[in-house]
């Protein structure tokens, strides 16, 4: 179990632990875990460049986010998928963010660790950068990989998934695993916009939309939601408002001070400030 030192806040179910993932996790009860969202890192950071806001910026994030060759990359996702399996109950699911860079090499780890892959969600953003090098099109998607347990050959969790509440959400219809937020002239719904920024960023931070329909259909009250890479604290800052146990993993104090802010500030001015 995970000790005071590790902790670095702790409001009621809400818990933030500092440190690296794959020594944190280990101290985590075994199953005990119903959902994690995971968005590791995509491994992009080789000195390319992008474009933000109409300007040329680099693509380099962070040395946690320096290219590896497909081995390593496969080796690390494996290391932390498999320590995942161990912490999440037999009937919990796994969601993981991606983009094409390293979402097949997940899909690797994620069956060579025995798990079962339900969804293949593509989410559409109307708003991506636009490509400089003209050489290819424009990358406009992220993958979440859902899956589950593989048990064993034959037999696979369990899962609970909130099929009422997705058809709803989709006017009666069946949700499909294509995924687009909004209207197209209303650009800033397709990544995080400005107003869950207020209090910092994270190069890779997700839309509270997203968080919100991910937790929806696969969770209910007082289940338990992990995220091994906190990054902004998105995961957990919805989870709170939708009545769900939290556990994020960070190890980068900065991060851990933004999504300490946004969970508070959104305590203090209401669930729409964060």
């Amino acid at each position: 179990m995970y000790t005071k030192r590790d902790v670095f806040f702790q409001d009621g179910d809400f818990t933030l632990l500092k440190g690296d993932s794959f020594k944190l996790l280990k101290k985590i009860e075994p199953k005990s875990v119903d959902v994690i969202f995971a968005d590791p890192p995509y491994f992009l950071s080789s000195g390319g460049v992008s474009c933000q806001s109409g300007k040329q910026v680099s693509v380099n994030k962070g040395e946690w986010d320096y290219s590896k060759t497909i081995k390593d990359r496969i080796k690390y996702h494996r290391k932390w998928i498999a320590l995942c399996r161990e912490v999440l109950k037999d009937n919990g699911t796994i969601m993981i963010s991606s983009t094409l860079h390293s979402v097949y090499a997940i899909g690797v780890a994620l069956e060579l660790e025995r798990y079962s892959i339900i969804n293949n969600i593509i989410w559409k953003k109307n708003n991506p950068a636009p490509n400089l090098a003209c050489r290819c099109f424009t990358h406009s998607t992220e993958t979440i990989i859902w899956a589950r347990k593989q048990l064993t050959l034959k037999k696979k969790g369990n899962h609970y998934f909130n099929y009422e509440a997705m058809k709803e959400e989709n006017g009666g219809k069946q949700m499909k695993d294509v995924w687009e937020f909004g209207e197209p002239e209303i650009m800033e719904i397709s990544t995080a916009p400005k107003s869950e920024k207020k209090y910092g960023k994270h190069p890779t931070q997700k839309p509270i939309k997203l968080l919100e329909r991910l937790i929806t259909a696969a969770s209910k009250e007082g289940d338990t939601i992990l995220d091994p890479f906190n990054g902004s604290g998105t995961t957990g800052i919805v989870a709170h408002y939708m009545n769900r146990q939290y556990i994020g993993i960070e190890l980068d104090v900065d991060y851990l001070e933004l999504t300490k802010k946004r969970y508070l500030g959104g305590k203090t001015d209401g669930k729409q400030n964060f």
